[in-house]
């Protein structure tokens, strides 16, 4: 494992390179996002091993529709460029700050001059050559999609030659380029713009003030991805150069290269604002400040955990305005109704940014159609798409959070109330997907070829968790949202209160006598519309002790728990599936076939950490003995966040089986939200 050293300031973190061995440096990840869901990422030896790495990964419609527009710059110096000797040799010295990828060979090695790596408002590149050194800086623009990379020339033996060649992609970042791509550059007055030769195009602007351009338009063939070669996609990638930047350097000095995604109908003229470093810094550590104010100085952790959960917050662009949302993960998923929901009491309320919390909740709640709330937004057009039956019980877990949290019930009882009670109506009465309450009082949705819950893995038609009628979770949150409405109306409305107690209490009944398995020991998994029962030991029945209201007795909630850390309970999250079980598969990698078998067939999700905390607390009465071990269930992930995968990130799942490698997207919503909030309630 590599080592990790952190500095005083919980945001600065520095990582040893020098004598690490290649396949340690390429398993770990850094990753910049800014408040439009665009992102700069790679390894932290700068060598791109996906296809969604680049310099610049910029959003046409926030938080969607991205753009792979800047891959990566060839950065090459030349010692004593006008040198020769008396013989005729050649004595110039060449060196790389850069390493790319090909099939069998990885070249140039510059990794090996790479002292450390460093993240603080940026990300930085400490080189160390004979006779130069350099610290490379990334900085993201935190309201744009503009990158700044700061080359600082601490100290020089001699003259040098840097030559500077970025290379393009202008590509939707889920696909890949081939050298066919029609592109074409335009020089113009404040740098170089390269934009596809077709209508409607987006443009790219290049510029690096103290170097000299000079046209030199080419392909390079096949760099290579290896992440995307062990996911079973392809692999290679053709990237076009329009030429290349050079200067020679004679003195300690500093060199800005800058690169801006813009969409057909933006305007470039604030371009060169956009780029002033110091006014960048300035406001990146403003952000970051801002992310920790509810934070205790002296809690290193908790400033960590807020600065994590402040790369999902970003803003989604409508017609009109912009509304805050949450990204579920990057590098590619969107905004996502049920991520959004289950992470925004621990991204949002935990650390009070009330406003942002408000206005998530609100634009959701303008959506609700059919009283269901849409569970994503097309990344290329408005359509909402409402395939989740949990997502819209998720929406009033968390404004019945935000309520809670904040007391304004003004803006809980305009905006959310109405959705909540559509909600809850057209889930007695039924709505979409065949969802509704059973005459026991239950909720059951959908059929075999839909899969409605959060575990949704499928293939070529093939449901690997089938979880149609009547899942534990659901049912959960159903019993748990008509509790909390009996609450609410106890001394407003007692007409509304006696309806909800009554459902309620049917509910109630009913979940105890079909879903505890008292031969098991535990609650069943699934009840399937013709009585069958799924009976798999599955960390979902956890929320029927975590919510606010639970339809379980005392001791059918110790038993839960308790079987649950004896069977499920790794130092990364919960398994999804009880490692006896025949189904289970212990490794999430392969094709994508082989990854959505394992995906809830074994495979461990953070993010139920939060709730199993919660519960392991609560059936424990938050004793200093149950808040001690709690912390001990907390401790892997909260050292995972610095020292595994992606820095200052929790991927998205780990492996059921030791070692527990992270797998998935490189930095998850809900798994950070969730470590906050269980980080919470043991500091409690």
């Amino acid at each position: 494992m590599l080592t990790l050293k952190r500095d005083k300031c919980a945001e600065l973190i520095s990582i040893p390179i020098d004598g690490q061995p290649p396949e340690n440096l390429l398993s770990r990840e850094w990753l910049l996002t800014n408040s439009r869901g665009g992102y700069s990422s790679s390894t932290i030896i700068g060598c791109n091993t996906r296809k969604y790495h680049g310099l610049l990964i910029g959003s046409l419609a926030p938080p969607v529709h991205r753009i792979m527009a800047l891959s990566q710059c060839l950065e090459m110096l030349i010692l004593n460029p006008q040198a020769a000797g008396s013989d005729g040799q050649n004595k110039k010295q060449v060196y790389n700050l850069t390493t790319f990828e090909f099939e069998g060979r990885i070249f140039p090695k510059s990794f090996n001059y790479i002292d450390k790596f460093r993240r603080y408002l940026g990300v930085h590149f400490d080189y160390k050559f004979p006779e130069v050194e350099i610290t490379k800086s990334i900085y993201l623009h935190p309201e744009s999609d503009v990158v700044v990379v700061v080359y600082d020339f601490t100290r020089l033996s001699g003259p040098l030659k840097f030559i500077l060649r970025p290379f393009i992609g202008l590509r939707d970042f889920h696909t890949l380029q081939k050298s066919y791509a029609p592109l074409y550059s335009v020089d113009f007055s404040d740098g170089l713009l390269v934009r596809h030769n077709v209508p409607g195009s987006c443009e790219l602007v290049l510029n690096a003030p103290k170097m000299k351009y000079v046209k030199d338009q080419c392909w390079w063939f096949d760099f290579l991805y290896r992440n995307e070669k062990q996911r079973g996609y392809e692999y290679t990638e053709d990237l076009w150069t329009p030429g290349f930047y050079n200067c020679v350097l004679d003195s300690p000095t500093q060199i800005i290269f800058h690169a801006g995604l813009y969409g057909p109908d933006d305007s470039k003229g604030d371009f060169r604002a956009k780029t002033d470093i110091k006014k960048i810094k300035q406001d990146l550590y403003k952000k970051q400040k801002s992310a920790m104010e509810s934070v205790d100085t002296k809690d290193e952790n908790l400033k960590e955990l807020f600065l994590a959960a402040d790369q999902f917050i970003v803003k989604r662009q409508t017609r009109d305005a912009s509304e805050t949302t949450i990204v579920a993960g990057f590098p590619w998923f969107a905004d996502l109704g049920r991520d959004a929901f289950l992470s925004l009491p621990g991204l949002m309320l935990e650390n009070g940014r009330y406003e942002e919390a408000k206005s998530l909740l609100s634009y959701f709640a303008q959506a609700v159609d059919k009283g269901m709330i849409p569970n994503r937004f097309d990344e290329h057009n408005h359509k909402l798409h409402f395939n989740s039956v949990d997502g819209s019980l998720w929406f009033i877990n968390a404004a019945f959070q935000y309520l809670n949290k904040t007391a304004d019930f003004r803006t809980f009882s305009q905006d959310f109330l109405p959705a909540i009670r559509w909600i809850v109506d057209s889930y007695n009465k039924g709505t979409r997907f065949g969802i509704h309450a059973d005459k026991d009082g239950l909720i059951t949705a959908g059929d075999e070829n839909t899969q409605l819950t959060w575990m949704d893995a499928k293939y070529d038609g093939a449901a690997f968790t089938p979880r149609f009628g009547k899942a534990v979770e659901v049912n959960a949150l159903w019993y748990s949202a008509l509790r909390q409405l009996v609450d609410l109306y106890a001394a407003r409305d007692k007409a509304a209160q006696k309806s909800y107690k009554s459902l309620a209490d049917t509910v109630e009944n009913s979940f105890r006598k079909v879903f505890w398995n008292e031969s098991a020991g535990y609650l069943n998994d699934c009840i399937f519309p013709d009585g069958s029962v799924d009976a798999a030991l599955r960390p979902n029945q956890i929320f029927a002790v975590s919510l606010a209201f639970s339809p379980l007795t005392d001791e059918q909630k110790k038993a839960v728990v308790n079987i649950i850390e004896e069977k499920l309970l790794t130092p990364f999250g919960l398994r999804t599936l009880d490692p006896s079980d025949k189904r289970y598969k212990g490794t999430c990698t392969g094709s994508q076939k082989e990854r959505d078998q394992a995906y809830y067939q074994g495979t461990v999700w953070p993010y139920l950490i939060g709730p199993f905390v919660e519960g392991y607390l609560k059936v424990n009465h938050f004793s200093k003995r149950s808040k001690r071990n709690a912390a001990g269930f907390i401790q892997p992930l909260i050292r995972s966040l610095t020292q595994d995968g992606c820095v200052g990130n929790l991927s998205e799942i780990y492996d059921g089986d030791k070692p527990y490698h992270p797998r998935g997207c490189i930095a998850q919503a809900w798994n950070v939200a969730e470590l906050i909030r269980a980080y919470r309630l043991v500091k409690s």
